[in-house]
C-alpha cells in the first residue's frame, strides 16, 4: 500500500472525496484527528460509511484507527466499527504483545456479533520508546498482525528529538523496519504533517522507500500522488525484476540452483525481491484497471 490517506472521522463530507482519491488505501480516523466530545459522533459517521454502497465495491484497502486499548473510547469504537467492508483496524500507541493479544480478543469478539467473515487484521502503531524497543515482539504477537506503522510525531516530540534531523527519522526507521523484518510483516511509515513542504515529504518517503517500507501515511490528498510516485517500482525495476523471475523459472526447469541475469549472480534474497516486485506491479496495474 503506497498511499494511506487519513480522513477525520467527523469530517463525513470528506469520505467519499477520499474514497475517489488515488490513494492506495483509506484511513478512517477515530483517534487524535477527532476531539473527546465528538468521539460518538465521529464513530456513527465511520459506520454508517462502513455499510454504505460507495465503499463496498472499491478496490481501496479500508483502514479504521480506532483509539488507544487503554483509553475509554476502544471498546465502543471496536464495537461498532469491526464490521464488514473494514480489512484493517489500526491500533495506536500499543507497548507490548500483550496489547496485541488484548486487542485480537476484543477484534474477535466483535467480529463474532457483527457477522464478519474474512478475519480483520491489525495494522500496529509504533510511536513510543517502549513500544520500539519491544516492537519486534509485538510484531510477532498474532498472525492477525500485517504490520507495523511508524509514528514519528508521538515518538519524538514529548521527548525534543528533532524530526528535522534525518539522522534521528532514520534511526527510528530502521529500527522498526529491522523487527518488521524479523516478524515477516509490513513496515508502513509516518505521517509527514507539514502539507505545504512536498520536499520534506519526498525526501522522508525516499529514505522509507530504500529501507524496505511499502507506502507512507497521507494527510492531505495532494500528498498521495507524491507517495504513489516515490513507492511506486519503475519500469526499469519492473523489467529486471522479471527477467530474474523468467531466469528462474528457466533454471528450475533445466535442474540449475545457480544462474547469472544481467552479469550478477542471482541468489534467494533477490529472487524473493523480485517476485515482490512484479508483484507490486501487478497490484498497481489491477487497481488503476489498466
Amino acid at each position: 500500500m503506497r498511499s494511506k490517506l487519513f480522513v477525520p472521522g467527523v469530517r463525513p463530507e470528506l469520505f467519499a472525496k477520499a474514497l475517489a482519491s488515488e490513494a492506495d488505501g483509506l484511513s478512517l480516523d477515530l483517534e487524535d484527528s477527532v476531539p473527546d466530545e465528538a468521539k460518538s459522533r465521529a464513530r456513527e459517521h465511520v459506520a454508517a460509511f462502513l455499510g454504505s454502497v460507495e465503499l463496498r465495491d472499491t478496490r481501496k484497502c479500508v483502514v479504521v484507527r480506532v483509539n488507544p486499548l487503554h483509553s475509554p473510547h476502544f471498546s465502543q469504537d471496536m464495537a461498532r466499527v469491526a464490521c464488514p467492508g473494514v480489512h484493517w483496524i489500526n491500533l495506536p500507541k500499543a507497548e507490548s504483545s500483550n496489547d496485541v493479544l488484548l486487542a485480537v480478543a476484543s477484534l474477535e469478539s466483535a467480529e463474532a456479533t457483527n457477522g464478519v467473515e474474512a478475519p480483520i487484521r491489525l495494522l500496529v502503531n509504533i510511536e513510543t520508546p517502549k513500544g520500539l524497543r519491544l516492537s519486534a515482539s509485538i510484531a510477532a504477537a498474532h498472525p492477525r498482525v500485517v504490520g507495523l506503522q511508524l509514528g514519528l510525531a508521538d515518538l519524538f516530540a514529548p521527548f525534543g528529538i528533532d524530526r528535522g534531523n534525518p539522522g534521528n527519522v532514520h534511526a527510528a526507521m530502521h529500527a522498526m523496519r529491522m523487527s518488521a523484518a524479523e516478524a515477516g510483516v509490513l513496515a508502513c511509515d509516518a505521517a509527514f504533517t507539514d502539507v505545504q513542504d512536498q520536499a520534506g515529504f519526498v525526501a522522508e518517503a525516499r529514505m522509507a522507500r530504500g529501507l524496505g517500507y511499502v507506502g507512507k501515511s497521507c494527510v492531505h490528498p495532494r500528498q498521495v500522488s507524491l507517495a504513489n510516485d516515490v513507492f511506486s517500482a519503475t519500469l526499469a525495476e519492473v523489467d529486471a525484476a522479471r527477467r530474474i523471475v523468467w531466469a528462474a523459472d528457466l533454471a528450475a526447469s533445466r535442474g540449475h540452483g545457480a544462474f547469472v541475469v544481467d552479469g550478477r549472480m542471482v541468489d534467494t534474497p533477490l529472487l524473493d525481491r523480485a517476485r515482490a516486485v512484479v508483484a507490486q506491479a501487478e497490484a498497481e496495474t489491477a487497481r488503476s484497471g489498466r
